[in-house]
């Protein structure tokens, strides 16, 4: 069975990458285009260099992982097929980035909360945990 090509708003990957940031900002939901609008910050800067070279060191068969704190970066279209490190405040998730990501926020890959999963009560919690064996 083929796999089903991505189209994001009627643009396949390749139209993505090939268009003008302006036209791409037109293209995504609003919170995000106007965080574009804004522009990069110093930091979103620097990522997006590193990136940049990582891809272009990715073209000559180097597997590189970049490792970032910015988790308000929005992914774009050229960012699709690196690998990157996001802090979630505890440690950095290694996050591929794949062509569904596109116009999302990396701290959408790398959640900062960890699931809470309960079980019984520990030893000394409540009067009735005294009786319960130790195994």
């Amino acid at each position: 069975m083929a796999r089903k090509k991505f189209v994001y708003k009627g643009y396949e990957l390749e139209e993505l990458q090939k268009l003008p940031m302006q036209d791409f900002i037109s293209l995504i939901p609003s919170r995000q285009r106007r965080s574009l609008r804004k522009g990069f910050s110093e930091k979103q800067k620097k990522l997006l260099l590193r990136l940049r070279k990582a891809k272009e060191a990715m073209n000559e068969e180097k597997r590189v992982v970049i490792r970032t704190h910015c988790r308000d970066m929005i992914v774009l279209p050229e960012m699709v097929g690196l690998t990157i490190g996001i802090h979630n405040g505890k440690e950095f998730k290694l996050v591929e980035i794949v062509p569904e990501m596109v116009g999302h926020y990396f701290g959408e890959f790398a959640l900062s909360r960890g699931r809470v999963r309960h079980s019984s009560p520990g030893v000394g919690a409540t009067k009735s945990s005294m009786y319960v064996p130790l195994k």
